[in-house]
């Protein structure tokens, strides 16, 4: 596992100042093309997300809510709890401010992206709709840059992995509960082991039922949790209010550092926020285009202001409330606390000594969700790759990586995670530049028709 996460470390500075031009000067790129059109139809996004603008015979197999329910399902997780105090942990408080900025940035990115999805929908083997970046590349650019959507999948089948989730639901369940002490005491391999195999059951029997399945258990769990966790951290805040502006100001008095930027670290920031905040609404990864490929509409531009509010949920809101929640608290000075570590402490100073416990059923719940739908994004890969018939055994690939992942290092697992990502954000941000002028005639169209429809 060392000499593994060696290699990983050793190729991540390759991939990293292609994803950054890519994602942040791509991203500036699409904002200032659609004279910050997301942004202005934000109110029109939450319309069309309640339903009032369904079209009973439109294409597609999930609601709009539904296909932003399994998109947020699968990112409005671990990446927004434990993401954050990775970020925090590596580049101090100034990095939330870096991952606010791609959050912005990426809200954009998703519009253009979701929209293509339904623009350019395909039909696997089985002959079932589909959307999603390797459609996008191979319909909207043409049979030329078929290498491109490839070399997306082959990426994807790392990248869509649920290590990172089960390698951070086994430290919290190792750190709270204590089983060594608590159950019987076989050793921590030995125990991590055994959260993995159940785990991995688990995942099993949702992900082998298909997508409605993922779709309906998503749907109803997500909200729930993000409630729950959305009191816990108001109520933090609540008993700490006289932390809350002192702990933005360092956010952005950090961010801005005169020293950092002397010392050569402040791109190192700058990637670490742009990494994280892509960690935590995977805004230009090209795995949202996938779920929301799936949305009954025949309304491209409706979709992509769907997606669009997903950076804003996960980053702006949660991570934004976990970022607070681990400044105020001083939980990112104790030393050795990296990822989930440094959210238990945080909750567990803040609130009354069971916070840690609250944050315990938070995070199951989020990472059981968070596995169920991405095996989903794997299966399409290795479906595109192959046919739809092989696709399917990607899920047992992938239930055995959560095995893995209960026992590897945090280091290893996000080594592996960034890597795979940076690698997937090269084609598909690359597709969406090019096709973006689609994006923006179709939107033109749209809000004309809508101002008719008005009228």
């Amino acid at each position: 596992m060392e000499a593994f996460n060696d290699f990983l470390s050793a190729m991540l500075p390759y991939t990293e100042w292609a994803m950054l031009i890519l994602l942040i000067g791509g991203g500036l790129f699409l904002v200032f093309q659609s004279k910050f059109l997301p942004y202005r139809h934000f109110g029109h996004a939450i319309a069309i997300t309640a339903g009032k603008h369904d079209k009973e015979d439109a294409k597609g197999d999930v609601s709009h809510l539904q296909a932003l329910s399994a998109a947020v399902a699968a990112t409005v997780g671990l990446g927004n709890i434990s993401g954050v105090a990775i970020a925090i942990y590596m580049g101090g408080p100034g990095v939330v401010f870096w991952i606010w900025v791609t959050a912005l940035i990426g809200m954009c990115i998703k519009f253009y992206s979701c929209s293509l999805s339904i623009m350019f929908r395909g039909t696997d083997s089985e002959g079932k709709l589909q959307g999603g970046p390797m459609f996008y590349i191979t319909q909207g650019m043409g049979k030329q840059a078929k290498p491109l959507a490839t070399f997306f999948c082959i990426a994807g089948l790392f990248g869509f992995l649920g290590v990172f989730t089960a390698n951070q639901f086994t430290q919290t369940f190792m750190n709270v509960v204590k089983p060594n002490e608590s159950l019987a005491l076989l050793g921590d391999f030995n125990w991590k082991l055994i959260i993995g195999i159940v785990l991995a059951i688990i995942t099993s029997f949702v992900i082998f039922g298909g997508l409605k399945k993922i779709a309906k258990v998503a749907s109803a769990i997500v909200p729930f949790m993000v409630l729950v966790y959305f009191v816990a951290v108001l109520v933090v805040m609540a008993t700490n209010t006289s932390e809350i502006l002192p702990s933005f100001k360092l956010i952005f008095s950090e961010a801005f550092n005169f020293e950092t930027m002397v010392k050569g670290g402040f791109w190192g920031l700058v990637i670490l926020g742009v990494r994280r905040a892509m960690f935590s609404n995977e805004a230009g990864l090209g795995s949202a285009p996938m779920y929301h490929g799936q949305s009954k509409t025949d309304e491209p531009v409706q979709e992509g202001l769907v997606a669009m509010l997903g950076p804003f949920i996960d980053t702006i809101v949660v991570c934004t409330l976990t970022a607070i929640v681990i400044i105020l608290s001083g939980a990112y000075l104790e030393a050795e606390s990296n990822g989930i570590l440094m959210t238990l402490i945080a909750f567990k100073k803040s609130l009354f000594g069971y916070g840690d416990v609250l944050l315990m059923v938070i995070v199951s719940a989020f990472a059981l969700s968070t596995l169920f739908t991405y095996s989903y994004y794997g299966v399409k890969c290795l479906s595109f790759l192959t046919n739809a018939k092989i696709g399917k055994y990607y899920n047992w690939y992938f239930v055995a990586t959560i095995v893995f992942a209960a026992v590897a290092s945090v280091d290893l697992v996000i080594n592996l995670i960034d890597l795979a990502y940076a690698l997937m954000v090269i084609p598909n941000m690359i597709a969406v530049l090019y096709l973006s002028p689609k994006v923006n005639v179709a939107a033109k169209k749209y809000f004309s028709k809508m101002k008719y429809e008005k009228a």
